[in-house]
């Protein structure tokens, strides 16, 4: 039996998308699908959006969600994209990231945009396993651990860094400052990678200079002792009186 039609124009479409096959949904409106330098590219740039849309084909290589009215990315919102390396949330008014918002793309992500948003802070676990360049510039940042150890896990996209700055919520002496200048001149994680070794080396520091006055301070009792010591006056010893019976006797001899 010769296969029908559909089952062969499904076998092309796996064949053509390397084995991923495209999502068969409508495209949200305002949004398209297009091809950029061969690569399959979902738009929804100005789509008006507030919630991240469904419909997005799932052979989607670069998505672009920007200038819209995003406020979070919920858990596994881009799961089913198993070949997305371009994700652009740029220019919306993100203030939360769940801890799995990228979940599924540890493997093919590459370049991640969250800049122009309102983010003061992100939670770390969210770029766990995500070998990607990220544009954090222009968001309120709180300038904290949490961004000073996302910082250590992640590539800023070239000519990025120096906006990332302290934004209100941070502390008042912060303010308004390049976080990464600060970030070479202050440890912020108390307990954190670097913060835990330095606590450790002072603790150390402490217990050695507590040793070490207890070291001065018995010998400076014991050269103490041994001044006064020597001060003292020899005692002479006792001279036993002599009994009128021995002399008596010594004369006799005599």
């Amino acid at each position: 039996m010769l296969p029908s039609a559909g089952h062969l124009l499904s076998l092309l479409l796996v064949i053509g998308t390397g084995g991923v096959v495209p999502s068969p949904r409508v495209a949200p409106q305002g949004c398209y699908v297009a091809e950029e330098a061969g690569e399959r590219t979902f738009r929804c740039s100005q789509a008006g959006l507030s919630t991240v849309p469904t419909g997005i084909p799932n052979d989607t290589r670069k998505l672009y969600l920007d200038a819209n009215r995003l406020a979070s990315v919920p858990a596994g919102a881009f799961q089913h994209l198993p070949v997305l390396e371009e994700l652009d949330l740029s220019h919306n008014v993100l203030a939360h990231l769940s801890g799995a918002a990228f979940q599924g793309l540890a493997g093919t992500l590459r370049h991640l945009d969250l800049s122009a948003n309102q983010l003061a802070s992100v939670p770390l676990e969210a770029f766990v396993g995500l070998q990607i360049q990220v544009n954090l510039s222009a968001n309120p940042w709180r300038c904290d651990c949490a961004l000073q150890e996302l910082l250590r896990r992640v590539r800023l996209a070239p000519g990025t860094g120096t906006g990332i700055v302290c934004g209100p919520g941070a502390r008042p002496d912060l303010v308004g400052q390049e976080f990464l200048a600060l970030a070479g001149e202050e440890e912020l994680c108390g307990t954190g990678r670097g913060g835990a070794r330095r606590s450790t080396d002072v603790a150390l520091l402490v217990t050695m200079g507590g040793w070490l006055v207890l070291v001065v301070a018995y010998l400076a009792h014991y050269v103490w002792q041994n001044r006064e010591e020597t001060r003292r006056p020899l005692k002479r010893a006792p001279v036993l009186p002599v009994r009128s019976e021995d002399s008596s006797t010594l004369s006799t001899v005599v």
